[in-house]
């Protein structure tokens, strides 16, 4: 059973800020069902726009976007409404971002995919609990696998130019292309 997002009366405004639109789409689409008011943003530039004009309770925001850096976003919202709860997403977790991330005021980083569950969790989470880790993470290898099939779309599918970027072998990287993705 899923909850609501709060309390009746509260405010439940929802901003998503990311630039993969599919997963952007389904993702409101989860969040209006959780009760929240929600808006969207592909972009930086978007996202400040849309604090500048209505700051929200909370925001959903990716860290990498094609036009900068979602911690800019969050920057701006907590200058704008500092009570508002931020959360971070990325496909490219480590301990450097994540840390900039909370110091910059975002509430919770969380990585890529994180379902609608994780997220909602992560914003209701309260007194300074954080959200339960997941029943079923992904594992080291479909983690692994995730990065270097984003990497390679970034690269336009390019295999001499994903193997360059990730410091390995060609055929290696052509190994790993070929073979289903883990679990």
């Amino acid at each position: 059973m899923q909850a609501s997002a709060s309390e009746p009366g509260s405010d439940q405004s929802l901003l998503i800020v990311d630039d993969d639109r599919p997963f952007l789409t389904r993702l409101a689409r989860a969040m209006e069902s959780r009760g929240y008011s929600v808006r969207t943003a592909e972009s930086v530039a978007e996202g400040l726009a849309a604090i500048d004009e209505d700051p929200p309770a909370f925001a959903v925001i990716d860290m990498r976007l094609g036009d900068g850096n979602g911690l800019d976003v969050v920057t701006r919202l907590k200058e704008r409404r500092p009570d508002a709860r931020g959360i971070m997403l990325t496909g490219y977790g480590n301990i450097a971002t994540a840390v900039s991330a909370v110091k910059l005021g975002a509430y919770d980083y969380l990585a890529k995919p994180a379902d609608a569950d994780e997220i909602h969790a992560a914003l209701m989470a309260r007194g300074g609990v954080r959200a339960a880790p997941p029943e079923n993470p992904m594992s080291a290898d479909r983690v692994r696998w995730e990065h270097i099939q984003r990497v390679y779309e970034l690269c336009g599918r390019n295999v001499s130019e994903t193997a360059r970027r990730l410091n390995m072998h060609r055929r290696t990287l052509q190994r790993i292309l070929a073979k289903r993705a883990p679990r």
